[in-house]
């Protein structure tokens, strides 16, 4: 994997991290588009892929299905599970100081972008 795609996959995470932080929706929900859209990875890799970096305490069973299948970039994983830490951490820690109107908008507004990007996307 390049340097660029390892610094690439940090932020990715991070980002992620922080939405999910800010927000409280489920990095998977992001993270899987993310990994289609930035990556060029298929559904099923995609979704291998986000299951690994949430492996500790959600998906042991379902990721070691999708390894075993092949359509796990364990890399990539590590390293959005990395930066997903870390931004999880910033985006809580700033969701604590926003009003519960903002984060329901925000919330609100990130999953009506989401609906209408699968909606309307290929």
């Amino acid at each position: 994997m390049s340097p660029l795609a390892v610094l690439g996959a940090a932020v990715l995470g991070v980002v992620i991290g922080a939405v999910s932080g800010l927000v409280g929706i489920g990095g998977g929900a992001l993270l899987v588009p993310a990994l289609v859209m930035f990556y060029g990875m298929t559904q099923g890799r995609a979704q291998g892929t986000s299951l690994a970096t949430l492996l500790a305490p959600i998906g042991i069973f379902a990721f070691w299905e999708y390894y075993k299948a092949g359509n796990v970039d364990v890399r990539i994983a590590v390293v959005v599970a990395i930066g997903f830490a870390l931004g999880g951490w910033l985006g809580g820690a700033w969701a604590q100081h926003l009003p519960a109107m903002v984060l329901r908008r925000l919330f609100a507004g990130l999953l009506l972008v989401i609906a209408a990007k699968m909606w309307f996307g290929k």
